[in-house]
C-alpha cells in the first residue's frame, strides 16, 4: 500500500522542496553528499527510475493515485505520497502540475568527461547555454539524433533542473553528461586541450568568413568530433572559435542569419551524426 498523506498543513517543512526551496537550494540541500532535483510527470520520473535515481517522495493530484501515477507509485516503494486537490496544490507551489506528478529524487553521482566519452564518437559541448528549455529541448535532439554524449560548460544551465528535464522528456537520464570543470576559467582551456586528448576533433557552430558548411565531407569523415554551440544571443566566444579545429555553418536563406540554439542543434546533430 502507498505511504499516502493529505496536505493539511502548507508549512510543513516536508514540503520545502515543492514550495519554498529554488532549484539553486535543492541543489545543494545534504552537502557533501548531493542535493535534490525536481522530477516532473509520470514519463520523465519514469526515465529517471530506470537510470537509477532514487526518489524521496512524491506530490501529486488526489485523482491520479490509481490513474497515470499507479505504476510510479509502485515503483518508489514505500516513500510518501503528498496528496490534494489541483487547486489546493497549485496554492501550494505557485504553478499548476504538468501532468499532475511531481517527484523529489536525489542527485546521481555525476561522471567524469573522460567516462562519458570513454567510446563515444560525436558529442555535443554546450557553452553557456543558460535558459533551462534550451538545455532540455538540446538534450531531447542529442538523444533523437546520435550523439553519444553531452558535455557543458560550468555557465550553462543545470540539466536536472525541473524545466530542463521535462523539456527533454527524460533525455537527460538516457544521455550520458558531464561539466567540463567547476570553474568558467576551466573554458575554452583546459576543456579544449581535454578533448583533444581523448582523441576529438572539435567544430564551432558559428557564422565566420572561413566557416566551412556543414556538410562539409572532412566533417563527414572524422572519427570523433565535438560539436559546439554556442549561448543564446551572442553565440560562442570569439576565443572558442578561434581554438577549434572547424568553424561550421548551417546555409540560410531569405535573409535569416542564425537558428534558435535548440533549432541548430537538431540541424547539426541530423547532419553530423555516425548513421
Amino acid at each position: 500500500m502507498p505511504n499516502v498523506i493529505e496536505i493539511t498543513d502548507f508549512s510543513a517543512p516536508e514540503l520545502d522542496v515543492y514550495a519554498r526551496l529554488t532549484e539553486a537550494q535543492l541543489l545543494h540541500c545534504y552537502e557533501p553528499k548531493g542535493g535534490l532535483f525536481i522530477a516532473e510527470s509520470p514519463n520523465v520520473i519514469h526515465r529517471a527510475l530506470d537510470a537509477g535515481c532514487v526518489p524521496q517522495s512524491l506530490l501529486l493530484e488526489r485523482r491520479h493515485i490509481d490513474g497515470q501515477a499507479r505504476e510510479v507509485i509502485a515503483r518508489c516503494g514505500d516513500i510518501p505520497v503528498y496528496t490534494s486537490e489541483p487547486e489546493i496544490l497549485t496554492q501550494l507551489t505557485g504553478f499548476q502540475l504538468t501532468r499532475g506528478v511531481l517527484c523529489a529524487m536525489h542527485r546521481p553521482t555525476q561522471p567524469t568527461v573522460e567516462e562519458v566519452c570513454a567510446s563515444a564518437r560525436r558529442i555535443a559541448i554546450l557553452e553557456d547555454v543558460m535558459n533551462p528549455t534550451n538545455v532540455g529541448a538540446i538534450f531531447r535532439s542529442a538523444a533523437a539524433l546520435g550523439m553519444d554524449a553531452v558535455l557543458l560548460t560550468p555557465g550553462c544551465s543545470d540539466p536536472l533542473y525541473r524545466r530542463s528535464a521535462r523539456v527533454s522528456m527524460g533525455t537527460v537520464f538516457q544521455v550520458p553528461w558531464a561539466y567540463l570543470g567547476d570553474k568558467c576559467d576551466q573554458w575554452p582551456h583546459p576543456g579544449l586541450d581535454r578533448l583533444r586528448a581523448l582523441g576529438f576533433r572539435t567544430a564551432a557552430m558559428a557564422l565566420s568568413d572561413n566557416s566551412v558548411s556543414i556538410d562539409h565531407p572532412d566533417l563527414m569523415a572524422e572519427e570523433k568530433l565535438a560539436i559546439i554551440l554556442g549561448t543564446e544571443g551572442d553565440g560562442l566566444a570569439a576565443r572558442t572559435i578561434a581554438d577549434c579545429d572547424y568553424t561550421v555553418k548551417i546555409p540560410m536563406s531569405h535573409g535569416v542569419d542564425s537558428l534558435n540554439v535548440a533549432a541548430a542543434s537538431a540541424v547539426a546533430f541530423w547532419q553530423l551524426s555516425v548513421r
